[in-house]
């Protein structure tokens, strides 16, 4: 899986997000402006020592992205969409974008991606959830459809006799 940060504005959401890619084995790609240094350290805090594993790419803006990525299917989350993220078929190689937290994804890309447009549902009075937070959901409910490929599906309880 992929996922996509159009221009990201707090850096510990970032990392956060970047952490979950690590453990979910997915790729994150930033498309520039960013609203912070790579180099800061609220995202390595955010990413705990998580980030040097991340597998990720910048790019200078959309059209840039698009044409890196062989113009690929991208999923792009917005409060702005008709149809429910649980109600489309992800892929293994989809992509899935989200837009910088003061603002969310241009209507002007929206608009030529409609089809692809998916939303969390929230309560009415609600402007949006949590950039790391709605990552995640979106995300795992990709991986779910494609049956947690390649993720570790069982823990281990250690025997251990508290006293």
């Amino acid at each position: 899986m992929n996922i996509v940060l159009y221009e990201p504005e707090i850096p510990y959401n970032t990392g956060n997000i970047g952490r979950t890619c690590v453990a979910t084995n997915t790729k994150l790609h930033l498309i520039k402006p960013l609203g912070f240094s790579l180099d800061q350290k609220e995202i390595k805090r955010a990413g705990l020592d998580y980030w040097p594993k991340l597998d990720y790419e910048v790019y200078e803006n959309f059209e840039d992205f698009m044409k890196k990525n062989n113009n690929p299917k991208v999923w792009m989350a917005t409060t702005k969409a008709h149809k429910v993220y649980t109600d489309v078929s992800y892929k293994s190689d989809d992509y899935i974008m989200f837009g910088p937290e003061s603002r969310g994804i241009p209507e002007e890309i929206l608009v030529d991606h409609e089809d692809e447009c998916v939303r969390i549902p929230m309560f009415e009075d609600t402007r949006s959830i949590n950039l790391c937070n709605s990552a995640a959901i979106v995300l795992y409910e990709a991986l779910r459809q494609n049956h947690f490929e390649g993720l570790s599906l069982t823990g281990e309880l250690h025997n251990l006799h508290w006293k």
